[in-house]
């Protein structure tokens, strides 16, 4: 036993969100108590443990020496709402374990070793995921960054101060990145990939390209009791129609994704017509090009469904990544000290898709026998757990020889 779920049974009730699941949004009260509990076993184990100036948390086993010969592993602690207890805690819980397993070998790195643990991967308070990473690697301006606002109505730049950390001093890390060798996440599979293969663990092989987009919808707020139906502008009704134009534009493109799994009127009454509706699109493909396209169909079909209520829309894209291809030399190495994992492409985003534009990242799936993620259902047998922290400490070991 690696201690994975002993370790995951120790967060349970931090953030439990009584609508179900998790509510651990980034740079909150179950975000700074699930850092502590991650400080506290990092530091057991005799780890040496910072928080840098983009609010990513540092365990090292080894510290930094030589540029470019760092092994880093390590996921996320934040949630989606209602999400699930594996995405993102299990691939900590299992770097954690990872060092110990390797430790009772009596194997030492060869070379730096660390942990990191990013902030606000899911992206669920300020709307862009991969925000620590994207910071720390220069994929999004600072200062687009801290003008981000929550629905509280707080900036990132507030969240960061009441947080600890110095809004000015976020951005690029080039001297941080500068000492990594390459970067191994684990994640539980979002998916029924090695449930079908009847595997436990797999390789990452590519993430597809996707992004999100705020669609909003201005009408005419009124009263529901006096109005006639005739004389309303209503972006309710618009949208819906928007809502089921997009799905049915993603099932005419094979391997498509739309989803809106957000919707926010104003002002919200039961008795008022809303006056503006705002709604996010999830969109994703493996083609980039045809994300592109299937984005330029959304907003003619929002165009549409809008002016046919009389109301005006407008489309806002508030990020998109690239498809990732995972690096092919570090693959390799992951397939020869995982001999038996199969690769398995992900619809999925990580922090290891985001720092692939600068590093050298891989990823490891462990099975998900539900297949289903960013919901409570999302499950990982302790066995399973155990194997995936187990095959982690093989890949960091072997790269600590090899990189």
């Amino acid at each position: 036993m690696t201690g994975v779920a002993r370790m995951l049974g120790e967060i349970a009730s931090i953030g439990a969100d009584p609508r179900g699941g998790y509510a651990r949004v980034g740079y909150g009260p179950a975000d700074r108590e699930l850092r502590e509990w991650f400080t506290g076993h990092a530091e057991a184990r005799g780890l040496d443990v910072h928080r840098d100036r983009n609010g990513i948390v540092w365990a090292w086993w080894r510290p930094p020496g030589a540029s470019g010969t760092a092994i880093v592993t390590g996921s996320h602690l934040d949630s989606v709402p209602g999400g699930g207890a594996y995405d993102g805690p299990l691939g900590v819980a299992s770097a954690l374990a990872a060092v110990d397993v390797l430790r009772a070998r009596g194997e030492a790195p060869d070379r730096p070793l660390a942990i990191a643990v990013f902030p606000e991967e899911e992206g669920s308070r300020f709307g862009l995921a991969c925000l620590g990473s994207r910071l720390m690697a220069g994929a999004v301006d600072p200062d687009r960054a801290l003008a981000l606002v929550d629905r509280e109505g707080d900036t990132l730049a507030d969240a960061l101060r009441r947080d600890g950390l110095e809004p000015g001093a976020v951005g690029p890390d080039r001297a941080a990145l500068d000492d990594i060798a390459c970067f191994v996440e684990l994640h539980v599979e979002q998916g029924r990939g090695l449930v079908d293969l009847g595997q436990p663990v797999a390789i990452g092989a590519a993430i597809l390209g996707h992004g999100r987009w705020r669609v909003t919808i201005d009408g005419q707020g009124n009263h529901a009791g006096t109005t006639l139906m005739s004389d309303r502008r209503d972006p309710m009704v618009a949208a819906a129609r928007a809502v089921i134009e997009i799905r049915d534009l993603a099932r005419a493109i094979p391997d498509a994704r739309a989803t809106v799994g957000r919707i926010e009127p104003v002002p919200g009454g039961t008795n008022v017509i809303a006056s503006r509706v705002s709604f996010w699109v999830d969109a994703r493909h493996p083609d980039d090009a045809v994300t592109a396209m299937l984005i330029a169909s959304v907003r003619d079909a929002v165009a549409t469904a809008a002016a046919a209520e009389g109301c005006v829309a407008t489309v806002h894209e508030e990020s998109l990544s690239p498809t990732v291809d995972f690096d092919r030399s570090l693959r390799e190495r992951l397939r020869d000290a995982l001999p038996d994992a199969p690769e398995l492409g992900t619809g999925a985003g990580h922090d290891a898709g985001v720092l692939a534009e600068r590093i050298p990242t891989a990823m490891l799936f462990v099975r998900n026998p539900t297949g289903v993620s960013h919901s409570p259902e999302e499950l990982v047998d302790d066995a399973d757990a155990d194997l995936g922290a187990v095959a982690l400490a093989d890949a960091l070991g072997a790269l600590s020889r090899s990189v």
